[in-house]
């Protein structure tokens, strides 16, 4: 029997033995492409791509590990864990910089200035692990090209974590052992990415999730809407507390 997936966007997605099908989009020859790509450049944990099955759903393989879901369990906010997640974002983008984009189709639309390839959902829930080591980053299907901080930006909201203290997934800690999370998440990762430049970029991206969370509400999962306007409150409170976050 397959194995439905849920969480992160994973929707659709069965396994089926030592792999995961979902269907298949006009981006999923890109995206096989691009994780041809990286595993050729030393990436191993992203899955093999399979090409399509004999359905043509898209067809890669499964990693074996656990993937947490909200609530996080309380290793997931280890410093350990943080500096696995930032080494392995930067290792991806450096693989990916040199990608052939030319012919490209992408499920999410590509954003400025483009550096690498983007994960763009670079979060806990499409990672894997094994004995709370970072092993694999799962779920390429909305990767698309754009600059290094976006996908740091959002990494950033969800493993420091920078959410308002009423956000249920976040983790009720101080502005300032926030600070010094972001600092270290930052610092790891390199290339210079301050703090003052990656904050107003997770603001940004909480406003266009929301906006993109609204959209799916208004056309039949009404739900959303309260999800949406979590994210707008996470917005608000990462811009209200910046100066004490750098």
């Amino acid at each position: 029997m397959d194995e439905v997936f849920d969480g992160g966007n994973m929707g659709g997605a069965v396994r089926v033995g030592g792999t995961v099908r979902r269907t298949a989009g006009p981006w999923s020859p890109t995206i096989q492409r691009l994780l041809h790509h990286v595993r050729d450049r030393g990436i191993n944990g992203v899955p093999e791509p399979l090409g399509a099955d004999e359905h043509g759903r898209d067809n890669v393989s499964y990693l074996a590990g656990v993937v947490p879901r909200y609530p996080l369990p309380d290793w997931v906010w280890s410093d350990a864990v943080l500096v696995d997640t930032a080494r392995f974002l930067v290792a991806f983008h450096e693989a990916s910089a040199d990608f052939d984009v030319a012919g490209a189709t992408w499920q999410v639309p590509a954003h400025r200035p483009v550096e690498v390839i983007c994960h763009n959902d670079f979060a806990p829930y499409n990672m894997v692990f094994d004995e709370q080591r970072l092993t694999a980053v799962i779920d390429w299907d909305t990767a698309s090209p754009g600059p290094r901080v976006w996908d740091l930006a959002y990494l950033a909201y969800r493993i420091v974590p920078l959410t308002d203290p009423a956000n249920s997934d976040g983790l009720g800690s101080s502005v300032t052992e926030r600070s010094r999370r972001l600092r270290l998440l930052c610092d790891t990762y390199g290339h210079r990415p301050d703090p003052s430049v990656v904050l107003p970029v997770v603001v940004q991206r909480l406003h266009d999730l929301a906006a993109f969370t609204e959209a799916r509400a208004t056309s039949g999962r009404e739900h959303l809407s309260d999800h949406a306007a979590l994210y707008r409150r996470d917005a608000v409170w990462v811009d209200a507390n910046a100066d004490a976050l750098c």
